[in-house]
């Protein structure tokens, strides 16, 4: 009997090669790999960073510019007098016509520090800190609603499914911190138009998405163990579902499956990490009364001072979203209301920092999705407390502060009206090169292949704002 010839060995595809292995070295080297991956996919910053958290407080709906740091002194001289047709031809408005009367602020200003910032009266406290603050009085976006706009600034895009900024940055260098998420939101007061798209992960890996934490209640959904469930109990469980998990990503290679087995494990660790970082009464009566926070209660205060909590923990990436900045009539009670809400935290917040050696590889940046314009919307003008402004989306004022940042300076300028910029504009694609620059990324860099095209962050737009570092 003639012996058969050996039959060649065919190669076999890394993939179905891992695939064979099962959960074995194969499948656990993968593993490895993947849970590398997950924590973020650049993991080296392209250069040295100046900055390695960020806190980023978005007022949601829209503070007034022209009533907090950019006063007008012309627009006050012809308060409620006819706008002059060639100020807005050409130009769209939210909700008020083209015809309309000019308002000039009806609060007081005046410089502030060694560096002479102007701020408002209605923010005493952050008038404190203005040689720590950068200005910049030309921002400008691309839409006009709010929705739309604040998916702009923090995904480069009008419309929901791309990545927010928090999640390129997560993605781009991973966390630091394996008992806590590397993107954390808090809100004080219910979230924006865009909702929880502001923090999405869009296309990316869902390891990267922004996790909310609460003030009020379980911090985080869904986190505590059923009661009468101990840790024991608990990881004999997690251990199940992962070897479930495993075999099902040896046999279809879906990364996501390891993205949700990482999501387990961090849960499990963060069910001992969280409810300490969340209790605030071991904070030094002098901390809570810097900030006006009070344990237990749910407010702007607290989220600023949890957000220096979770920088100490080495938290990458905290989102602080403030509700109720949309002021389309009352503005004079309205801004008066919510100054109060936020002045005395955010001066806490920088001098907090300062004092513990966090504010230089802490940035901080203030702003919203767009400003408000310098006409009357609502009321005669003169009637007290009833006016307000209606959405500008052409220039308004943003600061930053911390990690990289030259602080006491404002950058460019705008009209005698503050409708139009007049010299240094900055886009909402600058600003976020500019953020992720101080973050050690180059925004040209970071990208992201997805339906056959690379994605980024600024899109193919987009020049770090070099006058306002250090």
């Amino acid at each position: 009997m003639t012996t058969p010839p050996p039959q060649p060995v065919l190669p076999i595809p890394r993939r179905g090669f891992l695939q064979a292995c099962g959960i074995g070295f194969g499948g656990i080297a993968l593993a490895s790999l993947l849970s590398e991956q997950s924590r973020g996919e650049v993991l080296l910053p392209h250069q040295a960073p100046r900055a390695k958290h960020v806190i980023y407080l978005h007022m949601i709906g829209a503070p007034s510019q022209l009533d907090l740091f950019d006063p007008k002194p012309e627009l006050l001289k012809h308060h409620n007098q006819p706008c002059p047709p060639e100020v807005t031809k050409g130009r769209d408005f939210a909700f008020i016509g083209k015809t309309s009367t000019l308002a000039g602020s009806p609060f007081k200003f005046a410089r502030h520090g060694g560096s002479g910032q102007t701020f408002s009266e209605l923010l005493p406290h952050m008038a404190t800190v203005a040689d720590e603050l950068a200005m910049i009085h030309t921002v400008h976006t691309e839409e006009i609603n709010h929705a739309p706009a604040q998916m702009f600034l923090h995904s480069g895009f009008g419309r929901g499914g791309r990545p927010s900024f928090g999640s390129w940055v997560s993605y781009g260098l991973g966390s630091e911190n394996e008992n806590l998420p590397g993107y954390i939101v808090l809100l004080s007061g219910p979230a924006g138009g865009a909702g929880a798209s502001l923090w999405s992960s869009g296309f990316l890996p869902s390891i990267h998405q922004g996790i909310q934490f609460r003030s009020e209640g379980d911090p985080v959904l869904f986190l505590s163990s059923p009661k009468e469930h101990e840790r024991n109990d608990r990881r004999r469980v997690l251990d199940a579902v992962a070897s479930l998990n495993q075999q099902q990503f040896a046999a279809t290679g879906d990364p996501e499956i390891q993205t949700r087995i990482e999501q387990y494990e961090m849960a499990f660790r963060m069910q001992a990490s969280v409810p300490d970082l969340m209790n605030l009464a071991g904070e030094t009566k002098e901390t809570l009364a810097l900030y006006g926070a009070e344990p237990g209660r749910a407010s702007f205060a607290n989220n600023c001072l949890l957000a220096r909590r979770l920088v100490e923990r080495g938290v990458r990436l905290i989102e602080l979203y403030d509700a109720d900045w949309d002021h389309h009539n009352n503005l004079e009670n309205r801004l008066t209301k919510k100054c109060g809400d936020i002045d005395q935290a955010i001066a806490a917040l920088i001098n907090d920092l300062k004092r513990r050696g966090l504010l230089d590889e802490t940035l901080i940046v203030w702003g919203s999705e767009f400003g408000r314009t310098p006409l009357c919307q609502g009321g005669n003008g003169n009637n007290k407390g009833v006016a307000g402004r209606d959405h500008h989306k052409d220039a308004y004022t943003m600061w930053l502060a911390g990690g990289g940042i030259q602080g006491g300076i404002s950058y460019g300028r705008t009209d005698d009206f503050g409708m139009d910029i007049v010299e240094d504009g900055v886009h909402v694609h600058d600003l976020n090169a500019t953020i992720l620059h101080l973050l050690g990324l180059d925004h040209e860099r970071l990208t992201y292949r997805y339906q056959g095209r690379e994605f980024r962050l600024t899109d193919v737009h987009g020049n770090v704002v070099r006058p306002i570092l250090t």
